[in-house]
């Protein structure tokens, strides 16, 4: 008996597809759960030394973030999911430029090619590193988006359930 193989490309766990589905999902669910975003206003991204070293994964992947509190955070996840659902056009029509928008402008200055005419052949031969090297890189982000989506709503489950967000 052959083993039958998906041709549903979401099916398969290590596909971009199925790890843009998982970050869209987790963003979706911290959006639900947060009912008033207003609460987590000042609160430090990082939690206290209390938890010993149960949330060292989660705390290291948000340690970057220092300066930002839960809140904007959160208002970070929620427009990355937006750019992600909507494209950049949207972004465009309505407010300034995104932080993707400028590095994909700034990466296609640079790509230019000096001489004008037809890409190089040596540009397309490089065209298959560049699409591994980006696709690599945007599994990474979105794996620790993820992650970071899916701390922030346990973490406000957890403050919520203790009513530590109350003044």
């Amino acid at each position: 008996m052959m083993m039958q193989i998906s041709n549903d490309p979401a099916s398969n766990k290590h596909s971009l597809l199925n790890v843009m589905h998982r970050f869209i999902a987790a963003a979706n669910n911290m959006d639900e759960t947060i009912m008033v975003p207003s609460l987590l206003r000042d609160v430090p991204l990082e939690e206290q030394a209390n938890n010993n070293n149960n949330d060292d994964m989660a705390e290291s992947q948000v340690a970057s973030n220092k300066q930002r509190d839960m809140y904007e955070h959160y208002l970070l996840l929620k427009s990355i999911k937006n750019d992600m659902e909507w494209g950049l056009l949207k972004r465009e029509m309505s407010s300034g430029a995104s932080f993707l928008e400028i590095a994909v402008k700034q990466e296609k200055r640079e790509q230019q090619p000096s001489v004008k005419g037809d890409l190089a052949v040596e540009d397309n031969a490089d065209l298959e590193h560049q699409f591994h090297y980006h696709l690599r890189g945007l599994f990474g982000v979105l794996s620790k988006l993820t992650l970071q989506a899916d701390h922030l709503t346990n973490r406000y489950k957890r403050e919520i359930g203790g009513g530590n967000f109350m003044r």
